[in-house]
């Protein structure tokens, strides 16, 4: 049977009287992984992306993968999904989600991307050495990050090095269940003699050095148990990897900037070194794997690891395993901590100073306008463009700002731009997505789509249409599609007769309606109600019934706003009134 059979069989064997087994007969995607890093397993050639412009944000791809490699994204029309191409697992159940927007590529390779030409290290000054600490007594390093990102390897390079150099040491690992994306620990103590070492782990507030690799697990509380104020330094990488809580939760916001205040407070500001490691790693070495190793050589440079720059070179040697780039990453970490605004410059050029600003109402309706001319036609951007014009002009006399009308002009336009076979096939076929597949990969390809068309898809056992796959022929047959998108919504418009076409475009005057009476309404105090009001559309989201599905939980909402909504005056402004009789 195939995994995607489970769940029927589970059901089956529990009808089933006296004691049953399933076993799952299948290599872990991660292990998978592991082996093709090693070289022992090939790699498929296949490639899974996802064009930014279709997808819907709904997160179907994450509930059917249960893969953080599936990432956030926030674009100019809202949070997209993109794959981590440096974590992928190669397993492909993200392309399962109900949704047009996922490609696979199959043949050719990935570029890597080409290496900052000012980022040559033999071009470079030499570095001062650090002073090194003596490790008389027990000398705690703890490093934090998530599962499959080589965590345990940067803790078994600092066990072989202080081998190498005849000294005690204990490593201790926590794997994460050896989940990837799972928080995951290694606990090295090293000291002069063995016998000053008394525990397999770093104890509680004996931690010399942390080396948050994930700023999230390094501020969770079995990572913070072990620092202590005037003691501990955290080498800390600002960049932080999604969590599992990302897969049930499409909206989920990152707490990086969080944990790295909560960090310094635990330890002092002074205490914590700082810095994007997997931007500067991708940067400098075409590749995020190498972060932690550039980790390992910015706290070494700060003087808190007690190995010798010898010893941890040989013990890269002896890994074996992209050794001259691991160097490379550690050399790279070093600089960072001497100098990083040094090795900013090196790849982020004329950006020392970067603002980027919230765009104006009028930026916003200006990129919007012009994506619907190029959605249907210019009468129907006008249409769009009058409506919210409607709203400003009863909004700015209030003097609070245009929040309504803002919220208006995006959710308005993600009702009047709905994705239907004439969008979809437009935006797969832009210039733009071309350009991006052929900046992304080399060699000989070919691109294939994965639709679940309503007129021919089958359907599984709940009645859902079940994606299929479509070679390169497709992307001619979209092309031509694009240029019928002058039929939409015509009685010529063959697809325009389903359950939901019709109601994409009944949502249209639905949501025009409803602003309409609240424009009628509308005070400075109820402002805020009619902006969350306004912001419904966010929560429809997906394709099918995935869309069906948070179009009804977005219904219940809207309702309960509008029933707020007809009620009396609200509160603060009724206790302005009595407060002025």
């Amino acid at each position: 049977h195939h995994r995607d059979e489970l769940d029927r069989i589970q059901r089956e064997f529990r009808e089933i009287a006296g004691c049953t087994a399933i076993i799952y007969d299948q290599t872990c995607a991660t292990e998978k992984r592991r082996r093709r890093k090693r070289g022992t397993l090939s790699t498929p050639d296949k490639t899974v992306i996802i064009n930014e412009l279709v997808c819907e944000g709904c997160g179907d791809c994450s509930v059917q993968s249960n893969c953080l490699s599936v990432e956030p994204v926030e674009t100019e029309f809202g949070r997209k999904r993109r794959i981590n191409q440096n974590s992928c697992n190669k397993d492909y159940s993200c392309v399962k989600g109900f949704c047009p927007s996922f490609v696979t590529i199959e043949g050719g390779q990935l570029k890597k991307p080409k290496k900052e030409k000012k980022g040559n290290l033999d071009a470079l000054p030499q570095l001062p050495d650090p002073v090194l600490p003596v490790a008389e007594q027990a000398w705690g390093i703890v490093v934090a990050g998530v599962g499959g990102t080589g965590v345990i390897t940067i803790g078994s390079l600092l066990g072989m090095a202080a081998h190498l150099e005849g000294k005690g040491v204990i490593t201790q690992d926590a794997a994460g269940l050896a989940q990837k994306g799972g928080s995951t620990w290694s606990h090295i103590q090293i000291a002069n003699r063995a016998d000053a070492i008394y525990t397999t782990k770093v104890d509680m507030a004996k931690a010399d050095l942390i080396i948050g690799c994930d700023p999230i697990v390094a501020a969770t509380p079995t990572t913070m148990a072990a620092m202590q104020p005037g003691r501990t330094f955290i080498a800390l990488n600002s960049h932080a990897s999604p969590t599992a809580a990302f897969v049930g939760n499409p909206d989920w916001q990152s707490p990086e900037s969080r944990c790295a205040a909560v960090l310094a407070e635990a330890v002092g500001a002074d205490a914590v070194g700082i810095f994007d490691a997997e931007k500067a790693s991708t940067a400098l070495l075409g590749d995020s794997i190498y972060a932690n190793p550039m980790m390992l050589g910015y706290a070494w440079q700060k003087g808190r690891v007690p190995l010798s720059h010898a010893s941890i070179m040989r013990a890269m040697e002896l890994n074996g395993v992209q050794v001259s780039n691991n160097q490379a990453a550690f050399e790279w970490g070093r600089r960072c901590a001497h100098d990083l605004n040094a090795v900013r410059a090196l790849f982020q050029a004329a950006q020392v100073i970067q603002f980027v600003k919230k765009p104006s109402l009028d930026e916003m309706l200006a990129k919007r306008v012009e994506f619907l001319t190029g959605y249907q036609n210019a009468a129907y951007a006008q249409q769009y463009q009058d409506f919210v014009a409607k709203v400003r002009a009863v909004e700015e006399p209030l003097g609070q700002g245009t929040r309504l009308s803002q919220a208006v002009a995006r959710y308005l336009f993600k009702l009047m731009a709905y994705k239907d076979e004439y969008e979809v096939a437009r935006l797969h076929t832009d210039a733009a997505f071309t350009r991006q597949i052929t900046e992304m990969f080399e060699g000989d390809y070919k691109i294939v789509h994965h639709l679940a068309p309503p007129t021919s898809a089958r359907k599984d056992e709940q009645g859902h249409l079940v994606k299929k796959s479509y070679g390169p022929w497709m992307r001619q047959a979209m092309g031509v599609l694009a240029r019928m998108k002058g039929l939409r919504g015509t009685a010529l418009d063959p697809f325009g007769r389903t359950e939901e076409r019709r109601t994409e475009r009944a949502l249209i005057v639905e949501y025009r309606q409803c602003i309409e009476n609240l424009l009628s309404g509308l005070t400075a105090d109820r402002l805020a109600l009619a902006v969350e009001i306004a912001s419904i559309p966010e929560d429809i989201r997906g394709y099918g019934h995935i869309k069906e599905h948070h179009l009804a939980a977005a219904r219940i909402k809207w309702q309960v706003l509008l029933t707020r909504w007809s009620q009396p005056a609200a509160p603060a402004a009724a206790a302005r009134i009595a407060a002025v009789n």
